[in-house]
């Protein structure tokens, strides 16, 4: 067996573990601020800024410009997620602790060929996001709910790219295969309100499945500057079937398209800056972007078109530095912040996941221990964040609002092992 082929059947067994050990986490929204070791450093900067195998998860055109490596990392994720309910008819006031599940263990790996001086290829495998909440005490109890409530919605892709470069501009494209689990749990008083009553709550863990495709550009326009662009289409899965009742359209929960542009400055041979815009389309999909409130007006669960979590479109804004102090050592730091996805009078529903997070602060070194291997570290903090309720209880449910808050920290290490 050839050396590359080694490497790569040495990433796809990874992949199987990777895909069972994927757990829920949440953001920007629910896609992850950055992917990669690197990337989490510079809170995400990644369309102009290629830095390791995981690049294709961003921007497929960076396949080309990383070299031959393989990036594995392992990330720590403590999300800290609570509601407060207050002027409730119904007696539901009180604040809820959502952290039953206290933390989640993310991996990620990628590797990277080159073929020639202008082709390339890669895989990629890591966690694109999710959302996860458990409420020991119940915040629907006073609705009619029992037990435990929460959602635990896990995404993990598996990306194959190429890379085409030609002068100083590189392209690039890769298919995705995009794997999603999902539960529900403590639900009862919206299975009176749902299309098919019995498929909203406590079944266990779903699955569904689906393809999608991203496109990217990345370009020398001088000798200190270099512009990127990626585009990642809507994927389109499966139905979650257990959770019919839930979800419009049957059940129907795609993964949003998003897209964005960037740029990375070389100040000197020590020193770059660079910063992204992204924007994540959550608004397009009907179970995620659908307001609430036509479940009033006799619109049920699960229908085509119907009642969702009433998320909008969100604009992310990233801002990070590399430095090189030495040849083993290198420092990032960065920031981002993102629109809000969750107005005010959509709190209700998402106390199951407030996702409301907006600004994250990140740091992090590499650290070379040969000529050819490498260890990779960052810190995240997620800033904490509340949204509070405008007119966010419906009316049947007693009135009120519900306030949602949320903060994170995430702790990553990696190894690079160039080839």
């Amino acid at each position: 067996m050839t050396s590359s082929n080694s490497h790569l059947t040495s990433t796809l067994l990874l992949v199987g573990i990777a895909m069972s050990a994927a757990q829920a986490q949440a953001t920007n929204g629910y896609f992850t601020h950055g992917t990669g070791v690197r990337a989490q450093a510079v809170a995400g900067v990644s369309l102009a800024l290629p830095q390791d195998a995981l690049v294709a998860a961003s921007n497929p055109a960076g396949t080309g410009r990383v070299g031959d490596r393989i990036d594995a990392g392992l990330t720590w994720f403590q999300p800290d997620r609570s509601s407060v309910i207050e002027g409730n008819l119904a007696g539901a006031d009180g604040r809820y602790d959502g952290n039953d599940d206290a933390w989640f263990l993310l991996p990620d790996i990628g590797f990277t060929r080159a073929v020639n001086e202008q082709l390339s290829w890669g895989i990629a495998l890591y966690g694109n996001g999710g959302m996860n909440t458990s409420y020991a005490d119940n915040p629907y109890a006073a609705f009619g709910a029992s037990g435990m409530a929460g959602v635990d919605l896990a995404q993990a892709f598996i990306t194959p790219s190429v890379a085409w470069r030609a002068g100083n501009h590189s392209f690039g494209a890769a298919a995705t295969f995009a794997y999603q689990r999902f539960e529900a749990k403590g639900l009862a008083p919206f299975d009176g309100f749902s299309s098919r009553p019995g498929s909203v709550t406590d079944l266990g863990h779903d699955s569904n499945t689906g393809w999608g495709v991203k496109l990217g550009w990345m370009g020398n326009v001088s000798d200190s500057v270099t512009l990127g662009i990626a585009w990642s289409s809507e994927i389109d899965m499966s139905n979650f079937d257990d959770y019919a009742g839930l979800f419009a359209d049957d059940g129907d929960f795609d993964i949003p398209e998003s897209f964005g542009a960037g740029i990375a400055w070389r100040l000197n041979e020590a020193l770059t800056l660079a910063a992204d815009w992204q924007q994540i389309q959550y608004s397009n999909i009907d179970s995620v972007g659908n307001p609430l409130a036509p479940l009033l007006s006799g619109v049920p669960l699960g229908v085509a078109g119907g009642p969702g979590f009433g998320w909008e479109d969100s604009d992310v804004y990233k801002l990070g530095t590399v430095f090189t102090v030495t040849e083993a050592l290198t420092l990032r730091a960065g920031i981002s912040h993102m629109d809000q996805p969750i107005p005010g009078g959509e709190t209700f529903f998402n106390i199951l996941a407030p996702g409301v997070i907006e600004t994250h602060v990140s740091f992090g070194a590499s650290w070379a221990v040969s000529d050819k291997s490498e260890w990779n570290f960052a810190y995240t903090r997620g800033l904490e964040k509340t949204v509070r309720g405008a007119n966010s209880i419906p009316g049947p449910f007693g009135g009120g609002e519900a306030n949602l808050t949320m903060h994170q920290n995430i702790l990553a290490i990696g190894f690079t092992r160039l080839l």
